[in-house]
C-alpha cells in the first residue's frame, strides 16, 4: 500500500527483498515532486534508505521465534522533504536491534557483509534508532544545501 501527498511518500509493504522494487519509485516521486533537491543529497539519501532497508528485512525478522513464516512482517516507510531536509523513517513490527550507532565502522577489507549500516552513517547527517511499544523505529535525515 502506498500513500502520496506533495509533501510525503507513506509505503506498507511486507518486509522482504523484494519489495525494496517498491522503494526505487517511491523515491522518484519524492524527487519530480522537490526538484529543488540536488543531487548529491539525492544520493546521499537514496543510498541510505536503501541500505537501511535492506538492514531492517535481514536483522529484524532473523530466528523471529513468533513469526517463523514471515507472514506478519511488515515494514512502514515514510519519506518527507521538510523545510531545509530530506527525512526518511522506518518502522517494522521486527525484532528489537542490539547497536550503538556510536561505535558503527566499516568492516575490514575482506568481509563479505556489514557495511550498509556504515555506508548509511556516513551519508546521513543524522541517523537514530529506537525501539518502542513493539516496533522498531529508524529516523534518517540529510540536510540541504543552502540555495
Amino acid at each position: 500500500m502506498s500513500e502520496a501527498t506533495p509533501d510525503h511518500f507513506r509505503l506498507s509493504v511486507p518486509a522482504r527483498p523484494q519489495s525494496l522494487d517498491l522503494v526505487h519509485p517511491a523515491i522518484e516521486q519524492l524527487w519530480s515532486a522537490h526538484p529543488e533537491v540536488g543531487e548529491l543529497e539525492r544520493l546521499r539519501f537514496e543510498t541510505a534508505v536503501i541500505e537501511i532497508f535492506a538492514n531492517v528485512v535481514e536483522h529484524a525478522f532473523r530466528n523471529d521465534p513468533e513469526d517463523p513464516d514471515g507472514d506478519g512482517r511488515r515494514l512502514d516507510l515514510v519519506l518527507a522533504v521538510t523545510g531545509a531536509q530530506v527525512e526518511a523513517t522506518f518502522t517494522d513490527n521486527g525484532q528489537p536491534a542490539e547497536l550503538d550507532l556510536s561505535v558503527v565502522t566499516l568492516p575490514d577489507a575482506d568481509s563479505e557483509s556489514g557495511r550498509g549500516l556504515a555506508m548509511a552513517i556516513a551519508a546521513l547527517d543524522d541517523l537514530s534508532y529506537e525501539h518502542e511499544g513493539g516496533r522498531n523505529r529508524w529516523r534518517l535525515l540529510v540536510r540541504l544545501a543552502a540555495a
